[in-house]
């Protein structure tokens, strides 16, 4: 949007260039801001997608946060960040929002490289409170006064083991952390679990709150009570106000002061619990109480959907999907789709998936065999080891998680599956380059990560078709941990339905044949690798082609013909160059003797940025000009 056009449309927002301007305004100015506020996301994001209904529904209590506390010296953590772009707004990047998730432009996420506001990575879930205690207890040891630490944390987020752990340290140091609970009951889909369930009916009586504290402060102050007895006198009251109110409170069972529910969009309230409660002592939590997509009616009834909507028009609220044929399958739909057709024919087959059912397309194993689909909620760790103990005992586990987020059970994969040599088939979605969620997203790790794992089979398919023969061979053969990968999007075969076949593990197969060249591809991208060889095949140049398949193990048969046949190989990768497919290749030929020279294309050993798949392809040398020019050139250096 031009300077010019938000200054006569957002006459608010257009004068808060940093939460120093924000604060000049009247108190009573603030849900006018909140207005203008949504406003100016529902314009942006309607033609730059992005996070829809969280931002929405986070708007109120992140103009009350910057409002009462003094940012960027006071801390805001954001958990996850799909909430943020108010923050991102009111902290000096509105004339620039138009570039969020665009290459060159904003990260879709916290990023503090970006501004001195965010203080804090985000991409994943459940850190914040950690990073948070981190730096409260950093600001005690050093001295500095005055400064508040806010962990803003959703009720999804919150249930993950990561924020158990810090909460539970939190409850033993001297730091005055404050937790900000954004609680909608929902996380991308709705929630799961018994922490849900009990965050719906938790309630806290204001008045007893204060009259708590009064008598607290009153103890201090006078030496009845000292820093040292406080949690002994905190959980002597808990246990008074559970056999009075025949409730109990999880988070003061762990010694953090509990303030709410509140309601999350009465931004004038917020200023007033913030400004109450920032100068206490010890941490504490504030729980909120917000609806995802707050302020546009579309996005209030379905905020699953409008997560992460895409283009939509705001007058009608429907959603503007792309070009291409309908034909065409998303690959997660064809795994969802494809693991129902093979579980009507075996019992044993079981659906598994870490808080992302929709995303993954677990969702038709969940309508089709509800009682053989988990959703464990934000627990990757747990995810794959109760993948393990299903396993263990008869079942056949096809655990689902996108490739950035198995990173976070990286031990359970290796000491709960693999040690056992366990059959746990991991469906490691969002593989490779995922586009505008940038390097927090981009699942550039997962081939170098469970390359060097005892026991571990790992593929990725050519096609669609592949994906299924892969799923199928998975569930007819005997096998222990295998990892089968596959990108983000759709796929480009229209009869994706195939007639599935048992895929030999560890067998490659040969595309093309050519002369003194040859180019090993694994995955999705051999396919833009066989474009780029027709092309060159019109201009006279013949080049071999290989199909790895599996990167563990490597087809032996297809190297010792590779090494004894061609002086020259390119391998082509949608993956970390570090620990992939060309470093195996190499490592192969050299400890086999042979005398080839072998060229890499893949993602560079640095975090690649946000922008969209072709950009980012371009970005790294894996598209098909760059592609075609790296085998020009070899062809010029072998004559």
């Amino acid at each position: 949007m031009e300077k010019a056009y938000i200054e006569q449309n957002y006459p608010l927002l257009s004068r808060i260039d940093s939460p120093a301007d924000l604060r000049k305004l009247s108190v009573e100015m603030l849900p006018a801001v909140c207005s203008e506020l949504r406003r100016f996301l529902i314009e942006s994001l309607s033609t730059n997608p992005g996070h829809f209904a969280s931002s929405m529904g986070s708007v109120d209590f992140t103009v009350a946060l910057h409002y009462v506390f003094d940012t960027p010296n006071d801390r805001i953590v954001w958990d996850v960040g799909h909430q943020a772009y108010g923050h991102k707004i009111l902290t000096g990047r509105r004339d620039v929002f138009e570039n969020n998730r665009k290459y060159n432009g904003l990260s879709g996420f916290p990023n503090p490289k970006e501004s001195e506001y965010d203080s804090f990575i985000a991409g994943h879930a459940s850190n914040s409170i950690s990073a948070a205690l981190g730096m409260s207890m950093a600001a005690e040891l050093q001295g500095v006064e005055h400064r508040n630490v806010v962990a803003v944390i959703g009720d999804a987020s919150i249930s993950g083991g990561l924020a158990f752990e810090a909460m539970n340290n939190a409850s033993i140091n001297r730091n005055n952390l404050i937790i900000l609970l954004n609680d909608n009951d929902m996380a991308i889909d709705q929630n799961v679990g018994a922490i849900g369930e009990y965050m719906s009916h938790l309630n806290t009586s204001r008045r007893y709150n204060n009259f708590k504290f009064k008598v607290y402060r009153f103890c201090l102050r006078h030496k009845i009570i000292n820093e040292k007895s406080r949690g002994l006198i905190l959980r002597f009251s808990n246990s008074l106000k559970a056999l009075l109110t025949n409730q109990q409170n999880l988070f003061e069972g762990l010694n953090i002061r509990y303030f709410g529910p509140f309601d999350g969009h009465d931004v004038k309230k917020l200023v007033s619990i913030f400004t109450e409660l920032k100068n206490l002592k010890g941490p504490r939590i504030i729980h909120l109480r917000t609806r995802k997509g707050k302020g546009y009616a579309p996005a209030e009834a379905d905020p699953t959907t409008w997560h992460a909507p895409g283009r939509f028009d705001i007058a009608t609220g429907k959603i503007l999907g792309g070009s291409g044929s309908s034909n065409i399958q998303k690959y997660q739909d064809v795994f969802g789709k494809t693991l129902v057709e093979l579980a009507k024919t075996d019992e044993k087959i079981v659906g598994i998936t870490a808080a992302m059912p929709t995303g993954c397309s677990m969702t038709f194993m969940q309508e089709a065999f509800p009682k053989r689909a988990f959703d464990v909620g934000i627990a990757e760790e747990h995810a794959v080891t109760f993948s393990a103990g299903l396993a263990k005992d008869g079942m056949k586990p096809y655990c689902c998680i996108y490739s950035s987020f198995l990173q976070r059970a990286y031990d359970e994969i290796i000491h709960d599956v693999a040690l056992q040599n366990l059959p746990v088939t991991f469906c490691i979605d969002r593989a490779g380059i995922v586009g505008e969620d940038g390097a927090t997203h981009h699942g550039a790790f997962d081939l170098a990560y469970l390359n060097c794992i005892p026991n571990m089979t790992i593929s990725s398919p050519y096609d669609e078709h592949m994906l299924r023969n892969l799923l199928y061979t998975t569930q007819q053969t005997e096998h222990g941990p295998f990892a089968i990968r596959y990108p983000r999007g759709k796929g480009k075969l229209e009869d994706w339905h195939n007639e599935m076949q048992i895929m030999p593990v560890g067998k490659g197969r040969k595309l093309a044949d050519g002369n003194d060249v040859a180019v090993l591809t694994l995955g999705p991208i051999g396919s833009d690798v066989s474009e780029v060889l027709a092309e060159l095949r019109a201009e006279g140049k013949a080049v071999a082609h290989y199909d790895m398949i599996f990167l563990k193990p490597l087809d032996q048969e297809i190297m010792r013909e590779v090494g004894e046949n061609y002086s020259q190989v390119l391998t082509v990768e949608d993956g970390t160059l570090n620990g992939g497919l060309g470093s195996v290749v190499t490592d192969w030929l050299n400890d086999n003797g042979y005398n080839v020279r072998v060229h890499r294309l893949g993602l560079p050993d640095a975090f690649v940025t946000q922008g969209t798949v072709p950009q980012l392809y371009d970005l790294c040398g894996i598209d098909k000009p760059s592609i075609k020019n790296k085998l020009k050139q070899m062809f010029t250096t072998k004559e």
